[in-house]
């Protein structure tokens, strides 16, 4: 961790790549747009931007979350393969909202975005509905953002200094009050277990997490810090907010740290394009050179913990899911050139 002006310069370029093309791509989002097509469209734009940036030097860069797309009860990223059939037909209705989650990171410090917008269509109008729960995703964000601040970050007097030295940070469960009450102003919940993660150098699951609506026997770790860096995100439902898995097929998967002997040559060969192409951040089946043969290959690699494989979770209810997600840097100099 540090709060060096060459850390903030390249955490920033990082988080402008996803904004630039998480702010395209919501103009890729019309009816009856295919999925998988998206998907392949933004990660082709993720690494035309990443390419543009320290050109000529020896470090390593590219993808920090490959794009995905997740339809409207949807609560995880969604990033369906060609070669199922029936998942690869998947298009946009009009006037639902869907969630648009993508990444970038240079020399292992990685920025994720993920935004939220309605499917155009003939009717211009987005029902009442609708619009309370994009209201109440993006002012629960705005709230959460500012209880993730450490007290005194951003104190620049000595009288500002010394009240925060004076102040306690929130309590996870102070902040889950808070949103709470936010949200339920517009007659929404919080969607269940959203984790928001301590990021550190090629880990975007770090050692400590703030859980919001945490379920049963599941709770947090930690309060963020000066001088670290954190994935923020808020999901927020038109339901209940409990969530279920449902039977798509997981494409998502993440290299872990976890040594296990594969035995199977074509186990061994994902994994060695996985650790080349990706090394320990998140990636899409689709991205490998074999789609086919990767869905053989990643089986043994999960059953042996090493990849983690992110199921597909949707709103139990069906209804609809707002959800943001934040890459953001816990020092000063951080705010001045990324925030403004």
């Amino acid at each position: 961790m540090t709060s060096s002006r060459a850390f903030t310069h390249t955490l920033c370029q990082c988080r402008r790549i996803g904004i630039v093309a998480n702010t395209s791509y919501a103009g890729w989002c019309k009816e009856n747009a295919n999925i998988v097509e998206l998907c392949e469209r933004g990660d082709k734009l993720l690494d035309d931007e990443v390419s543009k940036v320290y050109k000529g030097k020896k470090i390593t860069k590219g993808l920090a979350h490959p794009t995905t797309i997740s339809p409207s009860s949807y609560v995880t990223p969604y990033t369906p393969l060609k070669s199922d059939t029936e998942e690869a037909g998947t298009t946009l209705k009009a006037g639902e909202i869907v969630k648009i989650q993508l990444g970038a990171q240079i020399d292992g410090l990685g920025a994720i975005v993920c935004s939220s917008v309605v499917v155009p269509g003939k009717d211009e109008n987005i029902p009442q509905r609708e619009a309370e729960l994009l209201l109440a995703t993006h002012f629960a964000n705005e709230l959460l953002l500012r209880l993730m601040l450490p007290p005194g970050l951003l104190a620049a007097t000595d009288e500002e200094k010394k009240k925060a030295a004076s102040q306690k940070p929130y309590s996870q469960a102070k902040i889950n009050q808070l949103l709470e009450k936010l949200v339920k102003s517009y007659d929404c919940n919080l969607v269940e277990s959203t984790t928001s993660w301590l990021f550190e150098r090629n880990e975007i699951e770090g050692k400590k997490k703030v859980i919001l609506a945490p379920g049963e026997g599941v709770k947090g770790e930690g309060l963020p810090e000066v001088g670290e860096v954190w994935g923020v995100e808020v999901g927020v439902s038109l339901g209940s907010g409990k969530v279920k898995s449902i039977n798509n097929r997981a494409t998502l998967h993440r290299r872990t740290t976890t040594q296990y002997g594969l035995k199977r040559p074509s186990s061994r060969a994902t994994l060695s394009e996985i650790v080349k192409k990706f090394g320990t951040f998140p990636f899409s089946l689709r991205q490998l050179d074999d789609e086919r043969a990767a869905k053989i290959g990643v089986m043994e690699c999960v059953r042996g913990n090493v990849l983690r494989q992110y199921e597909v979770v949707a709103e139990k209810d069906n209804e609809p899911v707002g959800r943001l997600f934040t890459t953001i840097g816990e020092f000063p100099d951080f705010f001045s050139p990324c925030l403004q």
